[in-house]
């Protein structure tokens, strides 16, 4: 999401668009390569840095500099090039810069095992952080160093996960439009500024001060009150059912992904009591896949053979999809590790089995379009899967961006019972291959089985319905949308009499469904554009929809969003850009 209400950013924008950023890399030098080779864990690849305290930090610190150089706005936006910086268990004193496609990890069974005194920031370039995406950062603690504040100013797809700031922790630097952070402490207080929406669960902070539009807290002690719309706060006490991401520790000289359970009706963060039962999955278990060795076929020998799979960063380009087919498998990937479709299939493809995880993964459309990229459970499921959920994490999806490329449906989930937490899906709105006849691709989220839950779904810029939602008491907690920039005509934006598509559409069949914290946005820079409603529900189901916000951001001046959800609540257009419901 670009916020195109800051006039400045859309320039230095557009600039780079007709004048063609390119996607530069800038090669480590002889002596970096040196240090990195030092610093390299073989079994996890080249471009995967294990780090322990009794290290160089000059030499480190070098290191992590000269990667940081070569992954920054505008130029490296959509590099190829994709790290991991692991930290083993011990205090460091660093400053670690974070940039695209860099995920810093600490190694301990708890945050406070890896201590970096200094920071771990994500900062402005060129005045915003309206692209500072597909970054991460977890498991950690940081003391700041730098003033008593720690800054991880960002916008989509750059959670922060298990992370403990000693100190103030600051979201925004300039225009910012939009995160997650789950599982962490603030000791201070959390600022975040022009942050225009932003989620925040099972968490614990001093204090928060900021708000703009749709602001979402779910287990979050000591979380703002309600007062919507006037504060643009939404507050749920406990997290009805979650579990937390799976993390990495070493020990023993081993890593062993740790898998935390279940939990229900929680509030704040696990990891500080230290009685969690947690399942330890030993790396020996995991099929470690590697980018310049691996394809399709052998990750889907590996899966066959029960084996759990660890993608390493880089790229992966699959002629076929992964096909998922035994209980309880994990599939992750570190460092932004990317998966791509050769021939127009599936890239992942889940059989209605119990248990799945599948986390931190980039996937990209390809030029062959593929009908669907994702796919969670078969067509018509029907296995009630409550005992034992499949889990998705932080998968970040992209049509258009980095190359042209298409699909009809980015993620369709078809079983029951299945808990996505933190997720954005992408049409892309600027890079390479972008453009209403380029970049193909009808709908972000098809959901069809029944008892989903989505904490944190951000869904952008997609030819239809942005979300589809099918199955029964689904529930979703934070809802971030802006509909496509690029209709051509009003005409090519109808489906029969109705004007345009509304971005969060339940089917007539739905009886029940919730959503907390539903934000939705619109430009349409061509076509003086006519929406007749953003939300589309059944009318039983209206009043399940809690604190909803449209926002008129920038445009034709002609164009209209007539109603937040069937023909009622109010519309915006240039002269009154924002409206909410309760």
């Amino acid at each position: 999401m670009r916020v195109v209400f800051f006039f400045t950013n859309l320039l230095f924008f557009l600039f780079g668009v007709l004048f063609g950023f390119s996607q530069t890399t800038i090669p480590l030098s002889e002596s970096i390569k040196s240090i990195a080779f030092k610093y390299n864990q073989t079994l996890l690849g080249k471009n995967v840095f294990v780090f322990d305290p009794a290290m160089d930090m000059h030499e480190v610190q070098t290191l992590i500099d000269s990667i940081y150089a070569g992954q920054v706005y505008p130029t490296n936006e959509f590099s190829n090039n994709r790290y991991a910086l692991l930290f083993k268990p011990g205090t460091y004193k660093l400053d670690v810069r974070v940039g695209y496609y860099m995920h810093i990890m600490g190694l301990g069974n708890s945050p406070e095992d890896v201590v970096i005194v200094g920071a771990v920031r994500s900062n402005a370039s060129k005045g915003h952080v309206l692209c500072n995406f597909w970054r991460t950062a977890e498991n950690l603690t940081i003391v700041p160093a730098i003033d008593s504040t720690n800054t991880w100013a960002v916008s989509q797809a750059a959670p922060l996960r298990r992370v403990y700031v000693k100190g103030n922790l600051k979201l925004f630097e300039g225009a910012s439009s939009g995160g997650f952070m789950a599982d962490c402490k603030i000791e201070g207080t959390v600022f975040s500024g022009s942050q225009q929406q932003w989620l925040t669960r099972n968490s614990v902070f001093k204090k928060w001060d900021g708000g703009v539009w749709n602001m979402v807290y779910i287990g979050v002690s000591n979380a703002p009150k309600e007062n919507w719309p006037e504060k643009p706060v939404t507050t749920i006490k406990e997290t009805p059912e979650v579990r937390e991401k799976p993390f990495w520790t070493f020990s023993g000289g081993k890593f062993v992904l740790k898998i935390p359970a279940l939990k229900k009706n929680s509030i704040g963060v696990d990891w500080d009591n230290r009685n969690n039962n947690e399942k330890a999955i030993s790396i020996d278990d995991f099929y470690v896949a590697k980018p310049d060795v691996d394809n399709a076929a052998s990750i889907n020998k590996a899966l066959k053979k029960g084996k759990h799979i660890l993608f390493t960063p880089g790229i992966y380009s699959l002629s076929e999809s992964l096909k998922i087919m035994l209980p309880g498998t994990v599939m992750m990937g570190i460092g932004m590790a990317t998966l791509v479709p050769e021939k127009g299939n599936k890239v992942i493809e889940v059989f209605d089995v119990n248990g799945v995880t599948i986390a931190g993964l980039l996937i990209d459309a390809a030029l062959i379009p593929s009908e669907t990229l994702m796919q969670v459970g078969n067509p018509r499921s029907k296995k009630n899967h409550a005992a034992n959920p499949t889990y998705l994490f932080d998968l970040f999806f992209r049509v258009g961006g980095p190359h042209e490329g298409s699909a009809t449906r980015c993620l369709v989930i078809n079983s029951n019972n299945v808990c996505v937490d933190h997720v954005w899906l992408w049409r892309a709105d600027h890079g390479d291959g972008v453009g209403w006849d380029k970049n193909k691709c009808a709908n972000g989220l098809i959901v069809n089985g029944d008892n989903i839950t989505v904490y944190g779904l951000f869904n952008e810029h997609f030819q239809e319905y942005q979300t589809l939602w099918n199955g029964d008491k689904g529930r979703v907690f934070f809802y971030q949308s802006e509909m496509p920039y690029d209709p051509p005509t009003v005409d090519a934006w109808k489906h029969g009499e109705t004007n345009g598509y509304a971005s969060y559409k339940v089917a007539n069949n739905v009886k029940t469904h919730q959503a907390w914290g539903v934000g939705i946005y619109n430009v349409f820079y061509d076509a003086p554009v006519i929406v007749d409603q953003a939300i589309e529900t059944p009318p039983a189901v209206e009043n399940g929809f809690y604190h909803k916000v449209i926002f008129w951001l920038n445009g034709n001046k002609e164009s209209i969003v007539k109603s937040i959800i069937n023909g009622k609540g109010g519309s915006v257009n240039s002269s009154n850009r924002k409206a909410t419901m309760e």
